[in-house]
């Protein structure tokens, strides 16, 4: 049996420059660039997650990620 699974994964600098990718499963169907980049913003914009490299300071990415898995039966 086949399944498919998307995620996005949302991908951000911290202050010492190292990326941080935070990590949502099934996101909602026909998620725009504008509505990540905006939830992007927000994240930066009231530091909501700590890293062990300090803030997280800049928005870098928003990608979707769809894995395929084929059960060996």
């Amino acid at each position: 049996m086949m399944k498919s699974d998307t995620d996005l994964d949302l991908v951000f600098k911290n202050a010492v420059g190292k990326k941080v990718i935070l990590n949502i499963e099934e996101p909602k169907s026909g998620v725009t660039k504008a509505e990540i980049d905006a939830a992007m913003q927000t994240v930066v914009d009231n530091n909501i997650f700590a890293t062990t490299g300090g803030d997280i300071v800049e928005a870098v990415e928003g990608r979707l990620r769809t894995t395929t898995l084929d059960v060996v039966e």
